[in-house]
């Protein structure tokens, strides 16, 4: 298994739903009707219709990895599904697929990936709740050069990345439990109203919506 990729696997449903697929500064690599698309990374939730017919096997990648394996900015990619033979070269392609329709792992796909430490620790920087100017100083980055590697690597600038993951940390503690006005106390939110408002913007669905109660103080 490559270090910071994680394969899964979503069924087809027997009638037509829509999928909603929150952004978490993560790109995946899809194989679906039997070709390979890139997911680039989501500024707000990306919502799909899914049916029968649409199983999806993907490659998760950490923040920051898939560019480097793709050769290709994360910024190019925001927002849209694009397949592996317009980043690519189209024969190498046909023989990936070749080799899935043959029963071969995706994870196959990314093992020349070689992660870039200087990424992947701005990645846990900006994660861990650590603010734009502290992470560049960290770094030993200026901040225009840190907004510059954020745009490549994670297809936003660091502020956004620390919006959308901060939201993710938060559901996490939510649905452990956690009253929200202790969760947004938590994650530096300025009150419930507050974390409400950003999970509304990211997500498209309110924050009830996605931890299945109301919250408790």
């Amino acid at each position: 298994m490559i270090p910071g990729a994680v394969v899964w696997q979503a069924p087809g449903t027997p009638g037509s739903v829509r999928r909603r697929v929150l952004p978490d500064g993560c790109m995946d690599l899809l194989w679906t009707s039997g070709r390979l698309v890139v997911a680039g990374p989501d500024s707000v939730a990306y919502v799909t219709p899914v049916g029968p017919a649409d199983d999806y096997t993907g490659l998760r990648f950490a923040p920051g990895d898939a560019p480097q394996l793709l050769g290709v900015a994360a910024s190019e990619l925001r927002d849209s599904r694009v397949p592996l033979d317009q980043i690519w070269a189209a024969r190498r392609v046909r023989g990936l697929e070749n080799a899935l329709h043959r029963g071969g792992g995706i994870e196959a796909v990314a093992a020349g990936l070689r992660p870039d430490p200087v990424v992947r620790r701005a990645a846990a920087l900006i994660g861990g709740g650590l603010g734009v100017a502290a992470a560049a100083e960290r770094l030993d980055l200026g901040e225009r050069r840190f907004h510059r590697l954020c745009l490549r690597a994670f297809g936003y600038g660091p502020k956004t990345l620390g919006r959308i993951l901060r939201m993710n940390r938060a559901l996490e503690r939510a649905r452990t439990g956690s009253p929200l006005a202790d969760v947004a106390h938590q994650e530096g939110y300025a009150d419930q109203a507050h974390l409400a408002r950003e999970v509304r913007a990211l997500a498209g669905v309110t924050l009830t919506d996605l931890v299945g109660r109301t919250g408790r103080r």
